[in-house]
């Protein structure tokens, strides 16, 4: 399970999956704020919206009353005028402020339609790569299941004890319990032997366990060890 779980997280799918996942959980929130925004900035509208027909309605109201002549008071009239004046004033400030909240709503829900188009493109994307690994997942784990079978088959005829010592070091070290000695060299720690050392282990029976001064692995002698 470990060397599966180690050959999937090194799988160019698996480093492109955790670059999309994590670029979609950054513009899932950016997303969820635009949307916030929008809710925010669609009811500042509707009050503003509100507010101009209100003030809209009592000019209306008090236009209709100057033009009626139903005011016959001078001062009472020029009071009404005044405010007409004033209304009208009151209305461009208000639109003003209307304008401003849905020109500031029509830039946050384009960014938020931008923003939810690349949410979509980013799931079409995790899943696709989710799909390539779990493929190349089922093949490397067909093949551990292969090396698997090898692996006792070679077993069976190795003594028990130089078994057991493989599979400690194995869990000690990594994963790598024997390395190859290939000129010289211990090809689990890259400790390079001396001649003194080489020399003993030339004049070892073959079938002889040897092991790594550095590391401790088991040396496995090769036509390239250099002895």
């Amino acid at each position: 399970m470990d060397a599966l779980r180690h050959q999937l997280e090194t799988l160019p799918e698996s480093a492109s999956l955790r670059e999309a996942t994590k670029r979609r959980g950054e513009v899932d929130d950016a997303v969820r704020d635009l949307r916030i925004a929008v809710t925010d900035l669609t009811a500042e509208q509707k009050k503003a919206d509100a507010d101009v027909e209100q003030v809209k309605a009592r000019r209306v109201r008090d236009q209709a009353l100057i033009e009626s002549g139903s005011v016959a008071d001078p001062k009472a009239l020029e009071r009404m005028l005044g405010e007409v004046d004033s209304l009208n004033r009151r209305i461009g400030s208000l639109e003003d402020v209307e304008i401003d909240v849905m020109e500031r709503l029509e830039t946050a829900q384009s960014a938020l339609d931008e923003r939810t188009a690349e949410l979509r493109r980013l799931d079409e994307e995790v899943a696709t790569l989710l799909a390539a690994r779990d493929r190349k997942a089922g093949d490397i784990q067909a093949q551990l299941a292969s090396v698997a079978d090898e692996r006792k088959v070679t077993a069976s005829g190795v003594p028990h004890d130089l078994v057991t010592l493989y599979e400690k070091l194995r869990t000690q070290k990594g994963g790598v319990g024997a390395a190859p000695l290939r000129a010289r060299q211990c090809g689990g720690c890259r400790l390079t032997l001396d001649a003194s050392i080489l020399g003993e282990i030339a004049r070892r029976p073959t079938d002889d366990v040897v092991r790594c001064e550095e590391c401790d692995r088991i040396l496995v002698r090769t036509g390239e060890s250099g002895l």
